[in-house]
């Protein structure tokens, strides 16, 4: 009897071992608050800070002992500059923003994640019908040579136009200030994202459609840093990112949809119309937030081809993605994240 008991209470022992290493194996592994750090994240204002304000809300960041100081950008000049002088650590904007700093400014940066698909719309005055209807009018952008400046310009030469010839570019600033840049006769189209296209829509605009219809798949918004503060400070970024990861997934999860709502309105001061039809846009797949806010690679890839044809850069032929990109930290952070 003595005998079968040790026999039952080894094997208990072994079982118990077994489901503590199978725990172990599956639970997410929470990194470290280690030493608390303040880092400056530069940002425009819009439905795309969704993540990062969903990470505030529910503590993510905090819970790693980050304290992120908001800073909001009029431009993106000015966000490129401040980056590249050091005036704050992480940047989240277009991407193709980040592509112009290594290519154009020669400044060494670098792609850490995705974020959306950008959910922008050509917007224009109710007597344009189509892009060939810009011929002698302006196009109103942010800056001419980045990002969706470059989507537009791409379809107006579809259109049979090119810019400085057959209408002009007025580059007056982030979306913001771009949904009121059709007020006047003198701003024919623009691109805009939530919530701006509707508040442009309330001030008279029309749209002339997405421009994931228009032009296909496209890597909008994602963050980069200085890759020389990256590898200074990969630990910080690391943790940073895993919150990042989990707000991504907090704005995306229909069981949270209330809070989201309610956290947009808040930010953005919105009311609840634009709310819901901000909310109804991040979660419009191909266009709105990406799966844990990951790069999506086709996407990125058209990031290129298309700086590669409108601006002639690398003689027409795109390079490939990885000389922008350092996945290794997103990488480990999702291996930090709670599900």
């Amino acid at each position: 009897m003595k005998q079968s008991i040790q026999k039952i209470t080894f094997w208990s022992a072994v079982s118990a071992l077994s489901l503590l290493v199978s725990c172990a194996a599956t639970a997410p592994i929470i990194v470290p608050a280690n030493t608390p750090e303040t880092l400056r994240v530069n940002v425009f204002r819009g439905g795309s800070n969704i993540p990062i304000y969903m990470a505030l809300e529910k503590g993510y960041f905090s819970r790693r002992g980050i304290t992120v100081n908001l800073q909001f950008t009029p431009n993106s000049e000015q966000q490129r500059s401040g980056l590249a002088e050091g005036r704050f650590d992480i940047a989240h904007a277009a991407v193709d923003n980040a592509v112009a700093m290594i290519e154009v400014a020669k400044v060494d940066v670098v792609i850490v994640s995705g974020g959306d698909g950008g959910m922008n719309e050509l917007l224009v005055r109710q007597d344009i019908n189509k892009p060939a209807d810009i011929r002698g009018r302006t196009y109103v952008v942010d800056a001419p040579n980045t990002a969706y400046a470059l989507i537009g310009r791409k379809m107006f030469k579809n259109a049979g136009l090119i810019d400085g010839r057959d209408y002009k570019l007025d580059p007056i600033g982030g979306s913001e200030i771009r949904s009121k840049g059709l007020d006047t006769p003198a701003g024919a189209a623009t691109m805009l994202n939530p919530p701006w296209n509707f508040v442009a829509r309330d001030r008279g605009a029309k749209s002339l459609g997405r421009t994931i219809d228009l032009y296909g798949p496209y890597q909008a918004s994602g963050a980069f840093v200085m890759r020389s503060w990256a590898k200074s400070n990969e630990q910080v970024l690391e943790r940073y990112l895993a919150a990042f990861i989990e707000g991504c997934r907090a704005a995306q999860d229909p069981a949270q949809k209330k809070q989201v709502l309610a956290v947009l309105k808040r930010e953005l001061k919105l009311d609840d119309r634009l709310t819901e039809l901000t909310y109804q846009e991040l979660m419009l797949k191909g266009s709105g937030l990406s799966k844990d806010c990951a790069i999506d690679m086709p996407g990125f890839k058209n990031v290129l081809a298309l700086r590669a044809e409108i601006e002639g850069q690398w003689g027409g032929n795109p390079p490939a993605p990885e000389k922008f990109l350092d996945m290794s930290y997103f990488d480990k952070a999702k291996r930090h994240t709670m599900p």
